[in-house]
């Protein structure tokens, strides 16, 4: 499953041999981008997320979001003939992306060396825990265990709180963007060269890449990060502040929307007070500028706030709660949810792709596959027989569906362009 031919990587296989969510959720991006992706599953089981719930007539509603756009092709890879099919298919793709814990490819003898040896063009990504090396990699690495080494947890949540990790797994999936980042540029560095390369991404660097603010005041200070709840590291008020029956967040830390939201909230008086002078200076006195504004807006509704904080040009938001997301009127005139079809489940919601392209926009074709569905397309595809495929089945170390993700007489659906 291509896709339309005008997609930016149409034309463009992948191989992904992954679980869970580094590998599955930098796939997503590629497929969304028109690569036609064949998921390697173990047969009978498939993606350990296939058995995480909710369930849909017996099918992971997650599965079927994180995996959409893809083929599922199972093969057992711990058997000769399982590997050897692997290893055609990749004599025909571009890119395999996989996030089995390092070494563990090698042990399958599917190693990059393996499969370069074999596929010199293809392009071999690799998301883990800790990273390919060190004095870590071998050990298990979970987004939690990332975000705890790599700072975040050390800055996430209020002063006096418990550790907090951030609310989702944000190291795995930074890790899969950088992963389907880093294979776009491989692609076209291989172009140029013809040659492909291995690329290693791990979840500790894509979470520590995210100290910005931390590293700033670190190497210039040695000043250590700290929580702040829902504050910014440097400036303010820039933060989630009370209202009469909830919180609203906003920022107004330039001097023109300083002013608006003094005048908004009749604080005028704020204005000629040094400690205010400037972000940074309202930062340092975050205390007692925090109490004089909640004084006032614990007078106000959320939504009365917001309205006049918008009317004066103060950037501010409400604090959405996800029914209140997935049924919000922005996102639903920008067309960003879609339904994908599936042969057991129906039409199944997506979260649309934010990247939104003026002349090629991203694929919308089906939700995630059944176990097995592209098996005997992609055999085909590598030059197996029929006969071959049978025999691959029949020995365990193939498996296929019958059931297909998409209606062959549904055209693709595309993103509207922004």
């Amino acid at each position: 499953m291509t896709g339309n031919g005008s997609s930016p990587l149409a034309g463009i296989t992948v191989l992904e041999v992954g679980a869970f969510m580094a590998a599955p959720f930098a796939t997503m991006q590629l497929a969304d981008l028109g690569a036609r992706v064949l998921k390697i599953e173990v047969p009978g089981a498939g993606d350990p997320v296939r058995a995480t719930g909710p369930f849909v007539d017996g099918q992971s509603s997650p599965f079927a979001r994180l995996n959409r756009n893809k083929r599922s092709v199972a093969l057992d890879l711990k058997s000769p003939k399982g590997r050897e099919a692997l290893l055609r298919l990749a004599a025909s793709a571009d890119v395999l992306v996989e996030n089995l814990r390092p070494g563990a490819m090698r042990k399958l003898g599917l190693d990059f060396d393996t499969v370069h040896a074999a596929a010199p063009r293809l392009v071999y990504a690799s998301a883990s825990g800790w990273g390919q090396d060190g004095p870590l990699a071998a050990l298990p690495g979970l987004d939690i265990m990332a975000q705890a080494r790599g700072g975040l947890m050390s800055i996430t949540g209020t002063p006096s709180g418990d550790p907090t990790k951030v609310g989702v797994p944000i190291c795995d999936l930074v890790c899969a963007l950088y992963v389907a980042l880093a294979v776009t540029a491989a692609l076209r560095e291989r172009d140029r060269t013809g040659i492909g390369q291995h690329i290693d991404v791990s979840l500790l660097e894509a979470g520590v890449s995210f100290a910005v603010w931390e590293a700033g005041k670190y190497f210039a200070t040695g000043e250590v990060g700290r929580p702040l709840g829902s504050a910014h590291q440097t400036s303010a008020p820039y933060q989630a502040v009370r209202t009469s029956d909830g919180y609203a967040t906003l920022g107004a830390v330039t001097p023109k929307t300083w002013t608006a939201l003094c005048e908004v909230l009749g604080l005028t008086a704020m204005l000629g007070d040094e400690r205010y002078v400037d972000a940074s200076a309202r930062h340092a006195h975050r205390e007692a500028l925090i109490a004089s504004i909640e004084a006032v807006t614990t007078t106000w509704t959320s939504k009365d706030l917001v309205a006049a904080l918008d009317a004066a040009g103060v950037p501010c938001a409400p604090i959405a709660n996800y029914a209140e997301v997935f049924n919000d009127e922005h996102l639903g005139v920008r067309d960003f949810f879609w339904d994908a079809p599936h042969p057991v489940m129906g039409k199944v919601r997506q979260l649309g792709s934010p990247m939104r392209f003026s002349r090629t926009p991203a694929v919308r074709t089906a939700a995630g596959p059944v176990l097995g569905e592209g098996t005997r397309d992609a055999l085909l595809a590598a030059g197996y027989s029929e006969d071959e495929i049978h025999a691959l089945i029949a020995e365990g170390a193939a498996a296929a569906s019958d059931l297909t993700s998409t209606d062959p007489n549904l055209s693709v659906e595309r993103e509207n362009p922004a």
